[in-house]
């Protein structure tokens, strides 16, 4: 077979399409794997709540009380994994209790994210007098400890699910708006920023078009991070009663709730913990797996 004629056949050669790379990339990578599979069991678990439940989570019994998971001798498959100090099911309220933590955990880091995103591209895009004010008040949250604060306004105004959403989403913008400060930094010289400034684009459009989808990787992150740093905070809010509120199946007030009978049934303190333990790894393997393959050395 002559030269041309090899050339033409290596030529023709179907390429692999950008999805399957991807793909490849993402299974070959087994933290992010493994963490994408348990992240994936918890929401879908979520999710379908009301059919895999079987019993009301907020149904009380006082004469089923504290019956032992399906496991202990006395345990029962009515209820799988037992029931609380006022007879309500254990793994119902525990597949509730998976929303809870998963609406505060995406909704407290979508509103952190849009904070702290905004204010890190508008330092890092404008710069001098701007940067120094923006800059000065990331310092002055970084200085603050958030669980102290948070304990505070808590406790003053209340706990709910609408506050401590809220609460937690305003205290942890810090992270957004340090890293995208610095990658806009970064990229406010580049040459296609300054193409569209020539073509006429408007400032909006160039922080809105053009620098902030190439900023969205390190930013997705950072949002994996603060969410599964809500959830704990949550949890700890909960656990001190001054964060969600019963007959709500928090994870971290089922905790609470449980504290009692720890040396007695320490499956009541088990279990919620085991499940909130197992939702703060699978993101941080996720947010770990995202980091890696974002890597410079590893995008190719």
């Amino acid at each position: 077979m002559s030269t041309t004629a090899m050339n033409t056949n290596e030529s023709v050669l179907p390429e692999i399409p950008a999805w399957r790379k991807a793909l490849k990339r993402v299974l070959g990578h087994h933290s992010l794997t493994l963490g994408g599979i348990l992240l994936l069991v918890i929401v879908l678990a979520g999710l379908f709540a009301p059919i895999l439940a079987p019993h009301d989570p907020y149904a009380q019994d006082v004469s089923q009380r504290m019956i032992p998971p399906v496991w202990h001798a006395k345990g029962s498959w009515e209820h799988i994994l037992g029931t609380d100090k006022l007879g309500r099911d254990y793994l119902s309220r525990l597949l509730y209790g998976a929303r809870i933590s998963l609406i505060i955990g995406v909704a407290a880091a979508f509103i952190s994210g849009v904070i702290g995103t905004t204010l890190g591209i508008i330092a890092g895009y404008f710069g001098g007098k701007t940067d120094s004010v923006i800059s000065y008040f990331i310092t002055t949250r970084l200085s603050m400890p958030v669980i102290l604060v948070a304990l505070a306004m808590a406790s003053l105004v209340g706990g709910s699910l609408q506050i401590i959403i809220t609460l937690l989403g305003v205290l942890l913008w810090d992270r957004f708006a340090v890293v995208a400060r610095a990658t806009t930094q970064q990229l406010r010289e580049s040459e296609f920023i300054a193409s569209a400034k020539v073509l006429g684009a408007s400032t909006p459009y160039i922080l809105l078009r053009e620098l902030l989808p190439n900023i969205l990787s390190p930013l997705i992150v950072v949002a994996t991070l603060e969410m599964a740093h809500a959830i704990l905070l949550e949890a700890t809010l909960s656990f001190l009663g001054l964060g969600v509120q019963p007959p709500l199946p928090s994870w971290g007030l089922m905790v609470a709730e449980g504290k009692a009978y720890m040396f007695f049934q320490p499956w009541v303190i088990a279990i919620p913990g085991i499940a909130l333990m197992v939702l703060v790894m699978a993101i941080n393997l996720v947010g770990d797996g995202l980091r890696d393959l974002n890597a410079p050395q590893n995008r190719s």
